[in-house]
């Protein structure tokens, strides 16, 4: 049984070698685009976590990584839930679809929404705020490509859902975000992103992913999502939502 237990050590320890590899392998990709083209605003990346162990998101906070993101509530309250309440200077971003049934558990859960799309959703957010006296800042979800499979608001019903929300609502819309189509070269959905996030006034973008986060950052991004090009690929099934 010694000889079981440590090999499952020394596996576990390769692993947690190989995300801090991949970690810092993507944080000076992110420096010498940013020196390349000048870019003077904060890059935020969102170490996409769902599907991993905390035994192996821990030494990204141990080595000072403060901002995760997560897709489903079940699996971040099992996995972020207790260790937030110790640990307040974590950033826990919700990048998946959002059901109105777990509004309550999202907004104690989550510091930032990323995934607000549809009118129902942004009403009901705001109250369930209101009534837990916690704001979190939102993102609003642009299908860019036009996908039926996908979440988030047509391109061209944009502007108004955007001003709703502002306007209407009063939600603290810091951002827009979106998931490009996969096989389709990028550069032309990050172009409409940034006139959709300049037509509004709308500062922060969250547009790349592990495929194209380098072309993302070229193209106004501010926030990126990187999961399998830091964690490698998930080790479990994530959970239902």
């Amino acid at each position: 049984i010694f000889p079981i237990i440590k090999l499952f050590a020394i596996e576990a320890s390769l692993m947690v070698n190989e995300i801090l590899t991949n970690y810092n392998i993507v944080k000076n990709n992110i420096n010498k685009i940013v020196n390349k083209n000048n870019i003077i605003d904060v890059t935020n990346l969102i170490v996409v976590t769902k599907g991993h162990i905390f035994d192996n998101i821990h030494p990204l906070i141990k080595i000072g990584h403060q901002k995760f993101g997560e897709n489903k509530i079940q699996e971040a309250k099992q996995k972020w839930l207790s260790y937030k309440h110790n640990n307040d200077k974590i950033e826990l971003h919700m990048i998946g679809h959002l059901q109105t049934n777990k509004i309550k558990d999202a907004v104690q859960l989550f510091d930032v929404i990323q995934t607000m799309d549809r009118e129902n959703l942004a009403i009901k957010l705001k109250h369930e705020m209101q009534k837990q006296n916690k704001f979190c800042d939102c993102f609003i979800q642009i299908n860019i490509g036009k996908e039926p499979q996908k979440h988030g608001v047509m391109p061209e019903l944009a502007d108004e859902f955007i001003k709703y929300c502002k306007n209407d609502i009063k939600l603290p819309i810091i951002g827009l975000m979106c998931i490009v189509p996969i096989d389709e070269d990028p550069i032309g959905y990050f172009i409409q992103m940034q006139h959709l996030a300049t037509n509004n006034n709308i500062k922060n973008l969250s547009m790349g992913m592990s495929n194209n986060y380098e072309e993302s950052l070229q193209y106004g991004s501010n926030y990126i999502r990187i999961g399998t090009k830091i964690m490698g690929k998930r080790e479990y099934p994530t959970l239902k939502k």
